[in-house]
């Protein structure tokens, strides 16, 4: 008898989930995540996506055009593209061995011109950003707490969101929703955004999205009949194209014009609807079982490890940082697998090399291992059994 995850893997046009999906499993279980969560903040505004959130923190702070904003020398595209929409200048800045600035490397005078400082939380792992914030106090420099990998948990003294001028955060990366970002200030009253409401048609094809992502990948039984009505419809309304899943966000494709011509539209429904809905605990518990499940399998030497192989109690993880030796061999024969990882190895253009930057290695070296909960323990065993078979330091082909 082959379980779900084995046939699964059989099947080369489904690979393991790369977000959340939702599944009757989705509503059960504490309401409260037990930690504290970048929803908590005193002030919020939801938007369409992450970067849409970063953007609107950088129109808010009233910068002249131009201004240099401080970005990190490792990151995803789509956090340098708001800089950019926002008609100012990334400057990019080195990275501690711990993933937060390297304050010491930023020059006096860059110093004074910044108008911001971007700071992300990376994998999830929260630090404290005391030694930031106070920096930034002595600078004047706005600081955007990236939370787009850590909407729960504290980040040293503080929970996550509470360090910044503002907070982002990314619903999609945690929760199983279409669409969906979070502007944020512990401090800061925000203004409405004047986001434009979507279109009825969009609105019902974020939720069949929802819908179809969770029958691609066997959730939500019982609704098969409902799923396959609404993809009928879709199909009616959109062309065969409607029948592809929705894919989700992927850095190994060409993102240096990432999308930001909806960052002024005002978010689905659903993804309000279902934010306020879904089951905070399960969501803490699993992640952090499952990264720490691939930290204890995926110590493999000097041919792979864990970059952070632990956590603290009040850290709730978005990916396990792995270091491997032969990146270009292993990434991907993973991929290929249906693994649910990715890189940032496409950086922005002119993107420096900074002498002390710890995260130089990073772009050819890291890969980033998905823990999210959709993940079953069937698919951690396998997931795990992949990626020791691909860093065989024979270089077999895994399968």
């Amino acid at each position: 008898m082959h379980t779900d995850a084995q046939r699964r893997r059989t099947d080369r046009m489904i690979s393991l989930p790369r977000r959340p999906i939702l599944d009757w499993s989705s509503f059960l279980g504490g309401r409260s995540a037990g930690l504290p969560s970048v929803a908590d903040l005193p002030y919020r505004r939801m938007t369409t996506s992450g970067r849409a959130a970063i953007f609107h923190a950088l129109r808010l702070a009233r910068l002249a055009p131009g201004t240099p904003v401080l970005v990190p020398t490792y990151h995803c595209p789509t956090m340098i593209a708001p800089v950019v929409a926002a008609g100012l200048r990334p400057v990019f800045y080195a990275l501690e061995c711990t993933g937060l600035p390297a304050l010491d490397s930023i020059d006096a005078a860059l110093a004074r011109q910044a108008g911001a400082i971007l700071v992300p939380h990376l994998f999830g792992i929260a630090r404290s950003l005391a030694k930031v914030r106070q920096w930034c106090d002595g600078t004047g420099t706005l600081l955007i707490e990236d939370c787009a990998h850590a909407f729960y948990g504290m980040a040293g003294e503080r929970p996550v969101g509470h360090w910044g001028d503002y907070a982002t955060a990314s619903l999609t990366k945690f929760l199983p929703v279409p669409e969906g970002g979070l502007l944020a200030s512990a401090c800061r009253p925000l203004p409405r955004l004047g986001l434009r409401a979507q279109s009825p048609v969009a609105q019902l094809k974020g939720l069949v999205d929802v819908l179809h992502l969770a029958a691609d990948h066997g959730r939500l039984k019982g609704l098969g009949t409902l799923v396959h009505t609404a993809l009928r419809w879709r199909r009616r309304a959109t062309g065969p194209a409607a029948d592809m899943p929705p894919a989700a966000q992927d850095s190994a494709a060409p993102a240096f014009a990432a999308d930001m011509g909806r960052h002024n539209e005002a978010p689905l429904w659903v993804s309000r609807a279902l934010q306020g809905a879904l089951a905070q605990e399960p969501i803490v518990q699993a992640r952090r079982a499952n990264y720490l499940a691939l930290a204890r399998a995926l110590d493999l030497g000097a041919a792979a490890k864990p970059l952070f192989p632990t956590l603290d109690a009040a850290t709730v993880p978005y990916a396990m940082p792995f270091w491997v030796r032969d990146a270009q061999r292993v990434y991907p024969q993973l991929r290929a697998a249906g693994v649910a990882v990715f890189r940032w190895d496409r950086l922005w253009p002119d993107t420096p090399s900074i002498a002390a930057d710890h995260a130089r290695t990073w772009p050819r070296h890291l890969l980033q291992v998905l823990c999210h909960q959709a993940l079953r323990p069937e698919d951690m065993a396998w997931t795990i059994t992949t990626i020791r078979r691909c860093v065989d330091t024979d270089g077999n082909a895994c399968s």
